[in-house]
């Protein structure tokens, strides 16, 4: 069965795909789209968040397994799910068709001050030490992460008020922030790309992640690129139809030069 597994980011769970996972199974013809919540988030934010990336990627196998979906899969992920997509690459090439990673960033490719843009460091900070309502914590996520122009102040609004609610129903504690936080900057990625055909998509417009760190691990594994002219670090938010588009054009590509060979 053609399977795509979706992993999101930093203290972010599976609702806040939106209507994205639809959209991307019909251009990518998927039997099936499955969006996962890391522990300590959605569905399982009362768990307390791995220390590592590669214990999140264990953690996103068990759940694969206890629902009873075989591999291999397609993975799709950005920022921290991404580095979970590559550490699962790693420990288990063979459960994994291929990956399509989005805006993020590993070590030793790029440095911290890329990895995370120094302008971003106060706003971080007062989040994480400030106590701020959900509104003020979601309409700053909205603000670090999202550069669509064309979305009305209505529609800002709106998206803030759906995951204020997101928040209030699965709450992500500081302290399982802080885990995420700190397995993102701890994790490590080997110089030689996992067994498994990637893509890497990118933003030029990324406020929270400098692009050139997608370009970096693009070069450094030989894989293909394709950079948003002016999307934000939540790519799919801003312009999912051109995810889709691109992940279904590499697909494409991919089958024809296996079929050559």
């Amino acid at each position: 069965m053609n399977t795509w597994v979706l992993l999101r980011g930093l203290t972010r769970e599976r609702r806040h795909w939106g209507a994205f996972p639809a959209l991307f199974g019909q251009w990518v013809d998927a039997e099936r789209v499955i969006a996962l919540d890391l522990p300590g988030n959605g569905a399982w934010h009362r768990l307390p968040s791995p220390a590592s990336v590669d214990a999140m990627a264990a953690a996103c196998r068990a759940d694969l397994q206890r629902r009873g979906v075989a591999p291999p899969y397609h993975l799709l992920a950005m920022s921290l799910g991404a580095m979970v997509a590559c550490a699962w690459g790693f420990a288990h090439p063979c459960e994994l068709a291929g990956a399509v990673l989005i805006n993020t960033s590993l070590r030793p490719f790029s440095p911290f001050t890329q990895r995370l843009r120094p302008r971003n460091y106060a706003t971080l900070v007062r989040l994480l030490l400030a106590r701020p309502t959900a509104h003020e914590w979601e309409q700053a996520v909205l603000q670090l992460t999202s550069r669509a122009g064309e979305r009305s102040p209505r529609e800002a609004e709106a998206l803030v008020d759906t995951w204020v609610a997101y928040r209030h129903d699965s709450p992500v504690s500081a302290a399982n922030a802080l885990r995420q936080l700190v397995a993102a900057a701890r994790f490590r990625a080997p110089a030689a790309a996992p067994a498994t055909p990637l893509l890497v998509l990118a933003s030029s417009g990324d406020a929270l992640v400098d692009p050139r760190c997608s370009a970096q691990l693009a070069a450094q594994w030989q894989c293909p690129i394709s950079t948003h002219p002016w999307a934000g670090h939540d790519l799919p938010l801003d312009d999912g139809a051109w995810v889709a588009a691109q992940v279904a054009e590499w697909l494409r590509r991919h089958r024809a030069a296996t079929v050559v060979r």
